[in-house]
């Protein structure tokens, strides 16, 4: 069934029969939830690899050990795989709209100029792996959870490098609407990952360096499984990967998507990671980094419905733009918000907002209300929230304001969408205003009663 599988084709401006609005909303809807039910899965999947690593470590009984690899996996989320995953978004926008105007064979070359970029980008992530013990004592953390976070994060840099191929084979097979491939590809993957590390761990008694291990096994199992698909499914004929020089002088192009693509991805990504590197810095930081571990771990596991959903309308917005289509890519827009920046080409927007959203509000409340007002966890976890909050309030603002006709006209003329002043200014006073809405409850809950729960 896997090598039977199309793309899903897209008709361009002319050929689109009129609908009216509610019919137009209605097939969007039926096309992002048909490609976001899957994607669904095959996040899940991904994503349940360090789960299920995280939790054979906790069956070992050490609390060292869990908190060392909590730390570790943070540590390696913030400096290596939010930068990777969120600097492969750019594919989303390149390959996305190349699709939507036909221009297949960009899309090989596209893929393979970030399949490189990303590569070499995991060098210097290497190297900061390697000396993360010593980061770990200069920021104050337990000598003995560090330790256990250093041979974590050195074990896992294969994992690194395996994860930078497949998150652009990911978007290699997202933008086209070749969705089940991930599917099968992760599942099995996912089924192959729970007996590795439990061998690696157990049998062959490697604890948490096993562990790190399976993790890298599994990411190189899924890259030559989907490899192996797209060098012999027809489906893939017209958009095949091509190892050229000409693929290289995309590299230029990629990289002004990909940076701001990186910078949105991470700083949402980094604020709720730190929630962990600062747990380790509260009263009885092997307990309250286990913990507030474990949250985040299974918050995580139900932000992916969004993030799918994101996904597919990134999907849509960006094959719809490029193929000319304002008013299909407008009816895209029930997708998550952070999915319509990215197929928009608008990431350096939605960077502006993640920035000063969870940097400016959300990391500094959360500091706030878990050291200076003694509320610990649940502290640093209310000042996150917060910035997620308002993220949304600003991002919605900000998508309501897009013109989508002006948007086809960026693609057709090659130029990146900026952010016009008028938009700026709504989007510094909406920010301002909520700002003062979201913090007021808990100022206020904090001066009532700051000691009750500690």
């Amino acid at each position: 069934m896997m090598g039977k599988e199309e793309a899903t084709p897209l008709l361009r401006k002319s050929e689109v029969a009129p609908l009216e609005d509610d019919d137009a909303f209605c097939v969007e809807l039926k096309r992002v939830g048909s490609m976001a039910a899957p994607m669904v899965a095959a996040n899940m999947c991904q994503y349940l690899l360090q789960v299920v690593s995280l939790m054979m470590v906790g069956h070992l009984g050490v609390l060292v050990s869990f908190s060392g690899v909590a730390i570790a996996t943070s540590f390696a989320e913030v400096t290596g795989f939010c930068v990777l995953m969120g600097m492969a978004g750019a594919l989303e926008t390149l390959c996305g709209q190349t699709y939507g105007a036909e221009e297949f064979s960009e899309i090989g070359n596209y893929t393979f100029c970030a399949i490189v970029t990303l590569l070499l980008v995991c060098l210097p992530i290497s190297m900061l792996w390697i000396f993360v013990d010593k980061i770990l004592l200069l920021f104050g953390q337990d000598p003995e959870i560090s330790h256990v976070a250093h041979e974590y994060c050195i074990y896992s840099i294969p994992a690194l490098y395996g994860f930078a191929v497949l998150q652009c084979q990911i978007r290699y097979f997202q933008t086209q609407s070749m969705i089940f491939p991930m599917v099968f590809s992760s599942i099995a993957v996912l089924c192959l990952h729970v007996p590795i590390c439990w061998a690696l761990v157990f049998k062959l008694a490697l604890g948490h360096v096993g562990a790190a291990y399976a993790i890298g096994i599994s990411y190189w199992l899924n890259v030559i499984g989907l490899g192996i698909y797209m060098n012999f499914s027809p489906a893939c004929e017209k958009t095949k990967i091509v190892f050229s020089f000409n693929a290289l002088l995309s590299i230029p192009e990629f990289c002004q998507f990909a940076i701001p693509s990186g910078l949105m991805f991470c700083f949402e990504m980094w604020s709720f990671e730190l929630l962990t590197l600062f747990a380790g810095l509260l009263p009885n930081p092997q307990l309250q980094t286990s913990v507030l571990s474990v949250c985040l771990n299974t918050t995580t596991l139900h932000y992916i419905i969004p993030y799918a959903v994101g996904a597919s309308a990134s999907t849509r917005i960006s094959n719809e733009l490029g193929a000319g289509n304002p008013k299909a890519a407008q009816d895209s827009l029930i997708g998550a918000l952070s999915g319509i920046a990215r197929g928009g080409g608008f990431q350096q927007i939605g960077a502006y907002v993640n920035l000063g959203a969870y940097y400016l509000v959300g990391v500094p409340l959360a500091f706030l209300l878990g050291f200076v007002l003694h509320f610990n966890a649940k502290g640093l976890w209310m000042g996150s929230l917060t910035g997620s909050v308002l993220q949304v309030i600003i991002l919605t603002v900000v998508t309501v304001l897009t013109d989508w006709q002006k948007e086809v006209g960026f693609y057709f003329f090659n130029s990146v969408t900026v952010l016009t002043s008028p938009l700026l200014i709504i989007a510094r006073v909406i920010c301002f205003f909520a700002f003062l809405l979201v913090l007021s409850p808990f100022c206020c809950l904090c001066l009532m009663n700051p000691m009750d729960n500690n």
